[in-house]
């Protein structure tokens, strides 16, 4: 280490040649907010300096754009459904070096084997891959996870060195209510010296007090500027995040100021791999903030000096002596179109492709993860004996559904009827972990699926089987044909599967090329508009796999049952009860 630093300072000094020069470039100093044309040195997998030397490599960079690596502050890689190798391969072309992972969806599955599944991959990939532990397995009481995880199962991993967090605390009222195994992780993240992720809506002011109180440090779930400016003023930071269902970029960037711009970041949260591969990934975030007239150096900041210092990546997010060599090219800085990816000095994406080795890693623990018991002959029964119930309205580009109450009509018996009520269609999540039998049901508004049923085992946070069809028999079919996959989605119309994409590791992930899982993922999303009515603002995947997440206002649906997120306790479909 003494003789790499010596190295490091001779290079930087002009004793010894520097690694790798990279001349002619406009670098961007998100420092200070200018740009300069000069030349950049690396040596030792850090930057050493500005100007010209000798190096034992020189890059010409044509006077285009060199910024530093671009930063995601928070995401879930299983949303893509790829495998983190195969994540990576995305995110590298697109100048995206660092990506702080909350394996929350994999560890719900599969408990500390999707952990430690994570951080080997963090160990092997290229990519920086760092890791918040999962706070919240499951995510509440009341779901049934295919893992529990307490503080004491987390604790032999929060001093990993790709650890950056205790991921989004999203029990938030457990955080108020002082649920001592709450604590018991927040705690844990204080003595390692690492930070505390948040996850919180529409919390009143001494509520948000306690919550912040904690020490959570960060937010990615505000709905409002207002609500962003009570996150700011208690001292945490804003992610600003652009997913492929919950969008909140565009509203947030005009509730940022001079003065709290540095405590501002991106992220995209859950981004399908059909977006990553027809928008980008970060630089398709920076393309729209500039497009929305956010300055050009404001936006990289917010993208990556301001999320190192968001989620504590200790040098990462600038260009400047002794900070990390992750380093991007970009053709301007509208476009930001990627032309060359550097990390640690060492170049692992160019014009599009990859490369840097991806090593594999055995992923066998995670196979064979969906195994519900039979669905019993009523099991998708919706009672409504009064005919008048409370439904689930979705909201395009929303995660917040709205609590509704509607007169339905019902059959002699008491039950919904689907073919009599057009617009409200059944929702079903069943339990697929541990053969428990239980499923619960409830209706869906918004969605405006007929004719048909849609199922996944992307279900967050559980990761259930969730299914939405306006018949049995199709919603049988779906489910049935998705146990047959291991996992995945369907969509079928009747008793006929349209498409179908398989999800076999965690019924959640594949290692498929990129390129294959988007097609499937289109088709399947494009059937479900043309095939199945569903409206061209709601992602039929997306969307649907956010209605099981018991966190998230107003109404929402477990397999146990409905559950009122505003009062957190289960309710009756029916609204006379």
């Amino acid at each position: 280490m003494a003789n790499s630093l010596q190295r490091r300072i001779n290079m930087a000094a002009g004793r010894e040649p520097a690694d790798l020069l990279i001349t002619n470039a406009r670098v961007v100093n998100v420092f200070t907010g200018d740009v300069e044309h000069t030349d950049v040195a690396i040596g030792e997998g850090v930057i050493l300096g500005y100007g010209p030397r000798d190096a034992a490599s020189v890059f010409d960079a044509g006077g285009a754009c060199l910024l530093p690596g671009l930063i995601d502050a928070h995401i879930h890689i299983e949303s893509s459904m790829l495998s983190p190798a195969r994540f990576a391969e995305l995110a590298l072309p697109r100048g995206t070096t660092t990506v702080v992972a909350d394996p929350h969806e994999l560890v719900n599955v599969a408990g500390v084997a999707g952990l430690r599944y994570f951080l080997d991959c963090a160990a092997s990939l290229p990519l920086n891959l760092r890791i918040a532990v999962p706070s919240c397995v499951p995510a509440t009481p009341f779901e049934d996870a295919g893992a529990v995880l307490h503080a004491e199962d987390m604790a032999p991993f929060m001093r990993d060195p790709y650890v950056v967090s205790v991921g989004e605390m999203m029990n938030f009222p457990g955080v108020v209510a002082g649920d001592p195994d709450v604590l018991d992780k927040i705690q844990l993240g204080h003595e390692s010296g690492r930070g505390i992720d948040g996850h919180v809506v529409g919390l009143p002011d001494k509520e948000l007090d306690a919550y912040m109180a904690a020490g959570i440090r960060n937010n990615h779930e505000c709905n409002s500027i207002e609500e962003m400016h009570e996150i700011l003023r208690r001292g945490g930071y804003i992610l600003l995040r652009e997913g492929s269902a919950a969008r909140n970029l565009g509203l947030l960037l005009r509730g940022i100021t001079p003065a709290n711009a540095r405590r501002c970041a991106l992220c995209c949260d859950d981004r399908h791999a059909e977006d990553f591969l027809r928008d980008g990934y970060m630089d398709h975030l920076l393309r729209l903030a500039v497009a929305q007239g956010t300055n050009p150096l404001l936006a990289v900041t917010l993208c990556t000096l301001n999320a190192a210092e968001a989620m504590g990546l200790h040098g990462k997010g600038g260009i400047a002596p002794g900070w990390d060599a992750d380093l991007v090219l970009v053709d301007n800085l509208h476009d930001f179109t990627v032309l060359r990816t550097w990390i640690g000095g060492r170049c692992v994406a160019a014009e599009g492709r990859v490369l840097a080795e991806m090593p594999r890693v055995d992923a066998s623990l995670l196979t064979g993860s969906v195994r519900p018991a039979p669905l019993t002959p009523h099991a998708l029964d919706v009672c409504v004996p009064s005919g008048r119930a409370r439904v689930i309205e979705l909201a395009a580009g929303s995660l917040i559904t709205r609590n509704a109450v509607r007169n339905v009509q019902i059959t002699a018996g008491g039950l919904f009827d689907p073919a009599a009520n057009p617009g409200i269609c059944k929702l079903a999540v069943i339990e697929r972990h541990k053969r428990t039998g239980l499923v619960g049901t409830g209706l869906l508004a918004g969605y405006g699926l007929h004719g048909g049923a849609v199922a996944t085992s992307v279900a967050h946070d559980s990761h259930n089987i969730v299914v939405a069809g306006d018949s049995d028999k199709a919603m049988r079919t779906a489910v049935d044909r998705l146990i047959a996959l291991g996992g995945g989605c369907v969509i079928c119309r009747d008793n006929e599967i349209l498409a179908e994409l398989a999800l076999p590791l965690a019924g959640l992930m594949s290692d498929d090329e990129p390129a294959a899982v988007s097609e499937t993922l289109a088709v399947i999303n494009r059937l479900a508009h043309t095939e199945l009515g569903i409206p061209s603002g709601v992602d039929p995947l997306m969307s649907l796999s956010f209605m099981a997440l018991p966190v998230i206002p107003s109404l929402k649906l477990t397999a146990r049952g409905l559950f009122d997120v505003d009062r957190f306790c289960f309710v009756s479909v029916d609204a006379a009860q």
